[in-house]
């Protein structure tokens, strides 16, 4: 038996929880350590001071918009090949992930030359206040270095889980991600080279997951085969893996829009309110984390199946996933909630201003966190079945409908409450816009 054909009967008549959790649990260790790569940083560099670690969180907003190009392409690539692989077209998958490749190296490189060019600006329009600056430019400059090899990781670490191999995607991950946290003191503080130490460990790590990643295709234990002759001629393959991918894109970059408009409310209130932020964002993102890495795991499950139009499972695999992920958050929750002083004290324990800022807004986060899964669990769905446009729709919804809106009225009205509570207010108002669509996309399913 063919390793495709094995793969899909796997994916098609496995039952559903084992396989989601067998696909998720590798996902999620591969997001946690994702996750770890900003968590390192974060921790290190804020023994360097309030100012490095704002900086951290300026130049976060970069690293969004790095990661919102890799997802576009990788997400865009990958629910394509899982498609194409439940329908039993491994030849149309590997021209799909070739051409991936190369569609991520070539805009991961305009990222860094166009961000290179112009990191000053860049800087302050990310939010960086005078004594923040110089530490996001040190900071910038070499992620920006790192582009290319961090856009096509994305990719390839989709491709294996399009495939339901994410067990190999995982190790790539991991293996960056503990290198990591080993380089930021070693670099930061050992070789004193400061802030642009823990970029050049992230740089370094990313380099690593890449090889990892790349090991797994050049050593023949994949389906999708990668190559440059295999890449398509057609214009209308990258267009569609970008429309693919489009829905990722504008989560992701407005992730970015979203927390540079956080930065720049923040920054009213001097560096403690831009750390704080900072740091509750970073302790969100482990969290959050979780939901994708549950929701990664779910998608090639539903993208083969809705291509083997075995629509029964479409429906049992989303049930399973929203259940899963809902009971999982609100517990990661309620301790959130119950331990928020000891979190921000874990990052910076020096600055009472910063733990104070940061505690109420954490809390208030973890009052909506249960609200969070449906809305990331929807829009991965319409994603994985090719509905690409409503999936864009809905991914404006959390960090662009909403929650632009509030961060610019918000502090005007009650000051840096506003910005302590705009996203748990942009996560109800996600959860309640959610629910019509998935509702009328059931009632029209069959099967």
């Amino acid at each position: 038996m063919e390793q495709s054909d094995a793969e899909y009967i796997k994916m098609t008549t496995r039952p559903i929880g084992g396989l989601i959790t067998s696909l998720a649990i590798p996902t999620i260790v591969s997001m946690l350590t994702t996750s770890l790569y900003n968590m390192a940083d974060t921790y290190f560099v804020s023994k360097l001071g309030t100012s490095a670690s704002g900086a951290v969180g300026v130049v976060f907003s970069l690293m969004a918009i790095i990661q919102a190009v890799g997802f576009m392409i990788g997400m865009g690539s990958g629910t394509w090949v899982s498609r194409l692989l439940g329908a039993n077209k491994p030849k149309d998958a590997s021209e799909v992930a070739s051409s991936g490749l190369f569609l991520s190296i070539a805009l991961g490189a305009l990222l860094t030359i166009f961000g290179l060019l112009a990191i000053h600006p860049l800087m302050r329009i990310l939010g960086a206040t005078d004594t923040i600056l110089p530490y996001a430019r040190d900071y910038a400059s070499y992620i920006l270095l790192a582009a290319p090899i961090m856009t096509a990781s994305f990719l390839l670490n989709n491709i294996l889980r399009a495939e339901g191999k994410a067990k190999f995607a995982m190790i790539g991950i991991t293996v960056g991600g503990i290198l990591n946290f080993g380089l930021d003191p070693l670099f930061i503080f050992t070789f004193k080279m400061g802030i642009a130490g823990a970029a050049i460990a992230t740089a370094l790590s990313q380099c690593v997951s890449f090889i990892i990643l790349l090991a797994s295709f050049l050593r023949g234990r994949t389906i999708c085969k990668l190559g440059i002759r295999r890449s398509a001629r057609r214009p209308d393959v990258y267009l569609r893996i970008l429309k693919n991918g489009l829905p990722s894109f504008s989560r992701q970059g407005l992730a970015s829009i979203s927390t540079v408009a956080l930065n720049v409310s923040a920054a009213s209130y001097g560096d403690a309110a831009v750390a704080a932020m900072s740091i509750v964002g970073k302790i969100f993102m482990v969290v959050f984390s979780v939901i994708i890495g549950i929701g990664q795991g779910y998608q090639p499950v539903v993208g083969y199946n809705y291509g083997a139009k075995k629509f029964a499972r479409v429906r049992e695999s989303f049930f399973f996933t929203l259940k899963g992920t809902t009971g999982m958050i609100t517990l990661f929750a309620a301790a959130g909630f119950f331990t928020a002083p000891a979190l921000i004290r874990f990052f910076i324990a020096t600055d009472a201003e910063v733990i104070r800022i940061g505690t109420l807004a954490l809390r208030a986060q973890c009052l909506a966190m249960p609200l969070i899964p449906l809305g990331a669990v929807c829009n991965m769905t319409f994603q994985s079945i090719g509905k690409s446009w409503t999936a864009t729709f809905l991914s404006t919804a959390r960090q662009g409908i909403f929650f632009l809106p509030l961060i610019l009225i918000l502090p005007g009205v009650i000051g840096l409450l506003g910005v302590q509570i705009t996203q748990p207010l942009a996560d109800v108002c996600t959860f309640l816009f959610c629910l019509p669509f998935i509702a009328k996309f059931f009632r029209e399913l069959k099967g």
